[in-house]
């Protein structure tokens, strides 16, 4: 992995707070849950969870998705399992060079309230600190009102744009 390879969370906090993380190791320790970059095994796990938590979308390729995360040194998919293993939370953090984006906050249905959420979002932040983003920005879709309160307790407001798309292929 490369820029913004993460590590531990005592130690990146207080790079953080300084302005100046580097990047170690692969692992970061948020909220007591240990979050790190997807490994090939976790492919399968980490779209049923996208799916089960509603946000894969028939022109997405979810798997492409993943794919293309991987593929890029500026991005990656964070994720924490459970005790038994299976993938509970998500976070997909990209960093352009302008600003970093998050995409694909996942957390299993039945683990939801405990924390999971803020947790995914914070060691996705951390990565793109590292990474080297000065900023971050997410999209929430229109039909998904519910989770602007979530956000908004984490401090995310309206950045008062209209993200306008377009397929090149």
């Amino acid at each position: 992995m490369a820029p913004g390879r993460i590590r531990d969370g005592v130690a990146l906090t207080n790079a953080l707070a300084a302005g100046a993380p580097d990047a170690a190791t692969e692992h970061l320790r948020v909220g007591g849950v240990d979050f790190r970059e997807i490994a090939d095994d976790d492919v399968e796990q980490v779209v049923a969870l996208w799916d089960e938590c509603g946000l894969v979308r028939p022109w997405n390729d979810a798997h492409r998705d993943v794919a293309d995360a991987r593929a890029n040194p500026t991005s990656t998919v964070l994720l924490a399992h459970s005790e038994g293993g299976a993938v509970v939370a998500t976070a997909l953090a990209g960093y352009e060079g302008h600003r970093g984006w998050i995409y694909y906050v996942a957390v299993a249905p039945a683990l939801r309230g405990a924390g999971l959420g803020r947790d995914a979002v914070v060691a996705a932040e951390a990565w793109l600190v590292a990474a080297g983003a000065r900023k971050v920005r997410l999209m929430v879709r229109t039909t998904n009102a519910p989770v602007l309160g979530f956000y908004e307790q984490l401090g995310y407001s309206d950045a008062e744009c209209t993200v306008l798309g377009r397929d090149l292929v």
